[in-house]
């Protein structure tokens, strides 16, 4: 009799599985993987690297597509028309932020300008980093800074090729960028030669490290809340604790220095908030402070570093277009003096450099998730409210469909004026398009120029650059980007200047 029974259950199963795909059709619902197991839903679908098997996914069921992702509904939409329904035509309703740990402990309880759900508090955190902190003319009053430390990054190379030394490129970028972005913030380096206080510096450096390892792991917690999460919340609200205590002693410290300058002089980011601060406490608190300070640190410092370490790995993989790009630097700037921001406009070559890495590359292969706030349509299927958006960039700017010979690395595609719209969406769409573009702008085309500009660079053999992924969500090279570099001939002197 048992056995009996036994037969039948497979026969159960896909009796139940029959029903509910005609249920979902009836509802207009977008196409979904047909094997959906209880509780797990489709997470067995999924592989690292996660944009990579989502696009799988997309390729066999469709550019819009429903998940169920343990307790998570989820759109997953990869194709440029399916991404403007959502960020464009339905941008308002899928402004809101999805409820994860990372926000809860990282975000300051949702509030934070990353984290934050779409309402009056979020578009003034908006206002604030894109007027205030971020605007075009606070970032040429911190120009001082990334020529600083670009130059200094220029030094240390300099200083490696006399010794013909194999160069970690990954930790080279991103300590530069994290110098920029803290002393901008706060006035201090914590990497380097020039860390002023060492125990200070360990204690940031640690903070750092351990941001970045939790951002890149998985939070099954997320999906499957009765699994538990592994020990990954308890980490999260010490990290935040530490991240918290550091920020507040540098905003303590902005505020002291205050007391020195003259009336209306700023010299930091936290500064120009401490002199909005005095205007409307009540609003710009030390807590407002020190979560845009945080979200800042994260969202411009890994992402902006990795994008550099991508694009020499794609100039050192293809040397001619080094060489143009060399020669274009050469005939704008010349041999007398050493690249500037104010050249960017003059570069078009190099520009077309980056934005062909941020396309292959993307530094958010699939954004900040988004979550709708009622219902909507979607490529012509209804999405009901509360269903987490994922937008695959990745899969849209690799897709020959939408790009001609996509797996191919040609900066000369971007030549001219043409719009992409969005097949071309590296920093997202609509309202919460990244604010720190503009920066990311800046420090990428000097970082890049003064580099290009200076050295000739080779690969560490014969062979091409590995240039598998890695697993996080900023989508990092599977190893660190190890080069030889060679001052250029007529860039000695420009060397010894610096």
């Amino acid at each position: 009799m048992d056995s009996h029974i036994l037969i039948y259950i497979p026969l159960i199963l896909a009796l139940f599985i029959f029903i509910k795909h005609i249920l979902h059709k009836l509802q207009n619902l977008p196409p979904t993987p047909l094997l959906r197991f209880p509780f797990l839903g489709h997470l067995h679908l999924l592989q690292k690297p996660l944009h990579r098997s989502l696009a799988v996914i997309s390729r066999r069921h469709g550019p819009v597509v429903l998940l169920h992702l343990g307790s998570r509904r989820v759109l997953l939409v990869s194709s440029p028309s399916a991404a403007e329904d959502c960020l464009s035509k339905n941008d308002a309703v899928f402004a809101n932020r999805p409820r994860l740990l990372v926000g809860k402990h990282l975000g300051y309880n949702h509030t934070s300008l990353v984290w934050s759900s779409y309402g009056d508090h979020w578009r003034n955190l908006r206002k604030v980093s894109s007027v205030e902190v971020l605007s075009a003319h606070r970032l040429q009053t911190l120009q001082g800074i990334r020529v600083d430390e670009v130059r200094a990054m220029v030094r240390a190379l300099s200083r490696a090729s006399g010794e013909r030394k194999l160069v970690d490129m990954k930790a080279m970028f991103f300590e530069m960028t994290m110098n920029v972005v803290m002393r901008m913030i706060g006035g201090k380096a914590y990497y380097g030669g020039n860390v002023e206080k060492a125990e200070e510096g360990r204690r940031f450096r640690e903070i750092v490290a351990e941001t970045m390892r939790l951002m890149a792991a998985s939070n099954m917690g997320d999906y499957l809340p009765w699994l538990g999460d592994g020990g990954v919340e308890k980490r999260m609200v010490e990290l935040h604790r530490n991240r918290d205590d550091f920020m507040q002693e540098l905003v303590e410290e902005c505020k002291i220095k205050r007391r020195s300058y003259g009336d209306g002089e700023t010299k930091t980011m936290i500064e120009m908030l401490l002199a909005l601060q005095d205007k409307e406490p009540e609003y710009y608190t030390d807590e407002l402070i020190r979560s845009l300070m945080l979200s800042l640190v994260i969202a411009g410092t890994d992402t902006s570093s990795g994008t550099m370490e991508w694009a020499l790995s794609l100039l050192l993989n293809n040397p001619h277009v080094l060489k143009k790009a060399q020669a274009e630097i050469d005939a704008v700037v010349g041999h007398g003096r050493l690249v500037c921001e104010g050249d960017a406009g003059e570069l078009p070559y190099l520009r077309c450099i980056i934005s062909e890495t941020l396309r292959m590359y993307p530094a958010a292969p699939l954004l900040v998730p988004h979550e709708s706030s009622e219902e909507c349509s979607v490529g012509g299927y209804r999405v009901p409210g509360g269903t987490m958006l994922m937008v695959n960039t990745w899969a849209i700017q690799n897709d020959s469909r939408y790009w001609e010979d996509a797996a191919e690395f040609k900066p000369e595609r971007f030549e001219g004026s043409e719009r992409h719209g969005c097949k071309m969406i590296p920093f997202g769409s609509g309202r919460r398009r990244c604010p720190g573009e503009g920066l990311a702008a800046r420090i990428l085309g000097l970082a890049l120029g003064s580099i290009v500009q200076c050295f000739d660079w080779e690969r560490d053999g014969e062979e091409l650059v590995d240039m598998s992924e890695g697993v996080g969500v900023s989508l990092p090279r599977a190893a660190p980007l190890m080069a030889f570099c060679t001052p250029r001939s007529h860039a000695a002197h420009l060397l010894s200047t610096i």
